[in-house]
């Protein structure tokens, strides 16, 4: 390591700044994004819209202010300006703005929350999904402090409305009735609008119920195309034969990954045909092209690919292999230009754009300050599960070191999903991550176990109804394999996860004394009690196996929680959960940090007030980073080393 590199800092990782949601415009000369702090100090995040040049000719410039919540950018069909929403006036409405600069211009005041928009290519309307606005009941009971917790009431319905800019009259399409929308996608020449909606915005269970629907402006009437697969999402016109399709991402049964659907929509009966299946790599992004077939992106092992609908074959052929994670990806209107989100080894982030066949370029550059560092090397592994199966992961080691500098104390940090994975990215987060972790001298695993995506849809679907099974057993043997090679010290083993990671940091420990530290952050203890409280529901019990309404028990899910196996825990636990946390709720937490304390299990329990299922706020993480680190120093580090694989 240079003695000249500074140290890498909690303050470091969390006070930068972060780019997303790239557009690109439609003439492909223009790509909007929106920049927003790691971590916010003050009630809510803001965040400011920026263009760039396509082609990198000239930098980035900022859009909007940045004091308020700006997002969500949406090209006009001229390419001139941008439409966005904004917290300005306190609840999410629709400005738009010039490119060229200016004031930004509020579009709409309604009474009710505003969450997308979409510009309609054949006149000056945008349509919109706006919330319900509060009855004069709800202001009165409002007013009258009245407020029972009425459940299936106390979400509003998100409905199809579409705005006429010439007149700033918003209308409400009826034609979807009680139906709950959650996703738009304009047809080319702005003859039609395909929607997504559920039947409440309740997700417990309505994302189950995910149907497509065929919405025609003009006269307000829809036609339903059918029921979808569970979660919809994505939805993007194409054309072939004068016969116009619309594809979408959903998650096919049984439960892991997702699959590309078409419709043919003018056909008598829709039909929907599963674009994805047998191929050993994963769809997670589809792009429109208005001009061509979609574009899509491929999760590919520990890399990504861009693939193109062949229309005759009604396959997608590849394009392009991009290094490590890319995400978010849009095209222009003839689709020669793209833009992503890319991050590779040693690059954090950043917008890049560019033919979708050739190399992308970097537009953005949000965290300059971090190249100043010296990372830990971060090297690919290819190996075998206990069966056979091929695996693949990645290890961070201490910077300036080697693996001839071993055996270093090994922390294996466990993806979430299941239905994630390990990209060959930049391994810096404001949680715990490969470098944060590496920085203080230890080696991290991160492996891809069954159940992720990158390797097609049966890898994905292994774990559905078998958590804890072999997905274990491939981490597992990932350890052993580090240990033979010389890497890992057996005797000093850490592990930990967020969400499904944590699950499964929590049932490692339940299983073996391996481990001498363990982290637990929004991780699942009790299957059950996760179907009856967490957001996903039922969907839940795709994982585990089973409800526990389902007779008087033992259940399936019984086998596979944590809970379970609390009273054979020997290894330090630290549990850490967002008190607002709606998708693994407190409870999970509360139940193991209980269970734990009645065995007299060494553990550390910390909850973060106001934190959902990711914290962030800027004090809780840096207090996250800081006390992660200080728990794996405190079990794992030798008494006769300095911790980082070398005598003290």
């Amino acid at each position: 390591m240079s003695e000249d590199a500074p140290e890498l800092t909690a303050e470091l990782v969390v006070d930068g700044a972060v780019p997303s949601q790239p557009v690109i415009s439609p003439d492909g000369r223009w790509v909007a994004y929106v920049v927003a702090p790691v971590g916010f100090g003050g009630e809510r995040r803001m965040c400011a819209l920026w263009v760039a040049a396509a082609d990198g000719s000239s930098p980035p410039w900022k859009l909007t202010a940045g004091t308020a919540a700006d997002s969500d950018p949406r090209w006009a069909p001229d390419s001139a300006s941008v439409f966005f929403l904004s917290d300005r006036t306190g609840s999410s409405q629709l400005y738009r703005v010039r490119v060229g600069g200016g004031e930004a211009e509020i579009l709409t005041d309604w009474g009710g929350e505003i969450s997308a928009a979409w510009p309609l290519a054949d006149a000056p309307l945008v349509a919109l999904v706006a919330a319900d606005e509060p009855s004069e009941e709800d202001e009165r009971r409002r007013a009258e402090r009245d407020d029972a917790f009425v459940w299936g009431q106390q979400l509003r319905w998100g409905r199809l409305r579409v705005l006429d800019l010439a007149t700033g009259e918003l209308c409400a399409v009826d034609g979807l009735g009680d139906r709950h929308v959650v996703a738009l996608s304009a047809r080319p020449d702005g003859g039609a609008l395909a929607a997504i909606s559920w039947a409440s915005p309740e997700t417990d269970w309505a994302a189950t119920t995910s149907e497509l629907h065929l919405v025609d402006l003009e006269t307000g009437t829809a036609r339903d195309l059918g029921r979808t697969g569970t979660a919809a999402r994505s939805p993007v016109w194409w054309q072939a034969d004068g016969c116009w399709h619309v594809a979408y991402l959903a998650m096919p049964v049984p439960f892991g990954g997702d699959a590309v659907y078409d419709v043919a929509v003018s056909a008598a009966a829709a039909v929907h045909r599963d674009l994805t299946a047998g191929m050993a790599v994963c769809p997670t992004e589809l792009a429109q092209v208005a001009d061509g077939p979609p574009l899509a992106l491929f999760a590919d092992g520990l890399d990504t690919a861009i693939y193109r609908l062949d229309p005759d074959l009604l396959r997608f052929e590849r394009v392009s292999a991009l290094d490590g994670l890319v995400d978010s990806l849009t095209a222009c209107r003839s689709g020669e230009v793209i833009a992503a989100l890319a991050s590779t080894s040693y690059e954090p982030v950043n917008v890049h754009a560019g033919p979708p066949g050739g190399q992308l370029i970097r537009l953005s550059d949000t965290q300059p300050a971090l190249r100043a560092i010296s990372w830990g090397s971060q090297e690919r592994l290819s190996y075998r599960a206990s069966d056979g199966l091929g695996l693949d992961g990645l290890l961070v080691l201490p910077p300036g070191r080697n693996r001839a500098d071993g055996p270093f104390p090994l922390i294996t940090l466990v993806h979430g999903g299941p239905d994630a994975r390990y990209a060959d990215q930049f391994m810096l987060a404001p949680h715990p991550s490969g470098q944060w972790l590496a920085s203080a001298g230890y080696a991290v695993f991160l492996p891809n176990p069954r159940g992720g995506v990158g390797h097609g849809r049966d890898f994905a679907a292994t774990v559905a109804r078998s958590v804890g099974g072999s997905e274990w057993s491939d981490i597992i043997s990932g350890i052993d394999l580090l240990i033979a090679e010389g890497v890992a010290d057996p005797d000093r083993l850490g592990i930990g996860g967020a969400s499904h990671g944590g699950f499964m940091a929590a049932w490692a420990i339940g299983q073996t004394d391996r481990f001498k530290a363990a982290m637990m952050a929004a991780g699942i203890s009790d299957w059950g009690m996760l179907v009856a409280t967490g957001e996903g529901g039922t969907l839940e019990a795709e994982l585990s196996g089973s409800c526990g309404w389902e007779g008087s028990g033992p259940h399936p899910h019984d086998q596979v929680s944590p809970i379970s196996f609390a009273s054979k825990i020997r290894t330090p636990v630290l549990i850490v959960n967002g008190e607002d946390d709606t998708n693994v709720p407190v409870s999970q937490a509360i139940y193991f940090h209980r269970a734990l304390s009645w065995y007299g299990a060494e553990h550390e329990f910390v909850i973060y007030p106001r934190e959902g299922h990711g914290f962030a706020e800027r004090n809780h993480q840096l207090d996250l980073l800081r006390r992660t680190r200080a728990w794996f120093d405190r079990w794992l580090r030798d008494e006769t080393s300095d911790g980082r694989g070398s005598p003290a």
